[in-house]
């Protein structure tokens, strides 16, 4: 019986031993795996080479889209060049497709619809903006690419303003002042001094295209994307660059009065959406110094004599301050709705 008993011991440590010799070969094979994979994925880092993408969008630009593709082929040859063609009535398209560009239409009018495709269709490590209109120099294109691909910037800005050739060149009244006019609002909202708001020529990095949302649908997109930018502290750099005017026979779609309007409202759009709390305020503000400067008679008058002989004056007053008191409220309650949104976003 002692026997029979030592023999299944001994026949159980000899299974065990077996297991865990096992278990040992199994993980010592799922470590070289893990080596080699680590290897493979370091190799390929290493044999990466980053993509760049130069987007163009267009809209009736025969005169110079066929200079400004030779150009960027020329400065950037290792990028690929893509000129999306929003419903242009001329040989916009053709013309871009001789010169050696991917050319792709977008039916919905507007920049900020052909930047909203351009941003979900094209993959690339850099991706290098610029308008069709042969303003913006392509011997610039590498300094914005530059800081992208080393890893130090997530947006680079073709900043034509500090250097002084816009105002040299810029022939078009009020553009100038219109382009301070957005600076300084932004400065003044967000604290962050951008030397030039409202230029064509920028540079993205992959997480910025892939995670910024378009709103706006006509030339709005340089505001929203400078204001997007600053709001969730992506990393900006200026590019000074050298602007030239329009070559003779190009005109400009882009109208001084409505669609400055339209970057005004567009602001302000953005400014309730990403600091409610400061807008509120200011409209908090406001209305209470309009119930105070309605209102203050009406108190005098009954500290002099008892009565309030001026009711519709005293119910203005009452009513202007308790919409005050609404605004600072409605500001408290989306500002922290704005800022659950926020860490939500970093998180993600």
């Amino acid at each position: 019986m002692s026997h029979g008993r030592r023999g299944r011991r001994c026949l159980r440590l000899r299974t065990n031993r077996s297991i865990d010799a096992i278990i040992l070969e199994s993980n010592r094979c799922v470590f070289i795996r893990l080596q080699v994979q680590r290897e493979h994925e370091l190799q390929d880092n290493m044999e990466h080479t980053p993509q760049i993408a130069v987007l163009i969008p267009c809209y009736n630009e025969e005169v110079t889209i066929s200079k400004v593709v030779s150009d960027f082929k020329q400065c950037l040859p290792e990028a690929t060049i893509y000129v999306y063609d929003n419903n242009s009535s001329d040989r916009t398209s053709a013309l871009a497709r001789q010169a050696g560009a991917i050319v792709r239409f977008e039916p919905r009018q507007g920049k900020g619809n052909v930047v909203r495709q351009m941003f979900r269709d094209i993959e690339a490590d850099c991706y290098l903006m610029v308008d069709g209109d042969d303003t913006y120099p392509a011997d610039a294109a590498r300094n914005l690419c530059q800081p992208i691909l080393e890893n130090k910037a997530d947006m680079t800005v073709g900043d034509r303003l500090s250097n002084g050739t816009y105002a040299e060149e810029n022939k078009r009244a009020f553009h100038g002042f219109g382009n301070n006019l957005v600076r300084s609002m932004i400065r003044w909202i967000y604290g962050y001094g951008f030397e030039d708001v409202m230029t064509g020529y920028r540079a993205f990095s992959r997480a910025f295209v892939k995670t910024f949302p378009v709103l706006s649908e006509g030339f709005q997109i340089e505001t929203e994307l400078s204001i997007h930018a600053v709001d969730r502290r992506w990393r900006i750099i200026d590019v000074p660059i050298a602007y030239r005017d329009r070559p003779q026979g190009s005109t400009s779609k882009l109208n001084t009065v409505s669609d400055g309007v339209k970057v005004i409202l567009t602001i302000g759009s953005l400014f309730k959406n990403y600091r409610p709390f400061k807008f509120f305020n200011l409209i908090a503000l406001l209305l209470l110094a309009i119930g105070l400067a309605v209102g203050a008679p009406v108190i005098a008058e009954f500290a002099q004599t008892g009565l309030v002989p001026r009711l519709p004056s005293a119910v203005l007053a009452t009513g202007f301050v308790f919409l005050s008191a609404l605004a600072f409220a409605t500001g408290l309650i989306l500002d922290t709705v704005a800022k659950n949104e926020r860490k939500q976003w970093e998180l993600t």
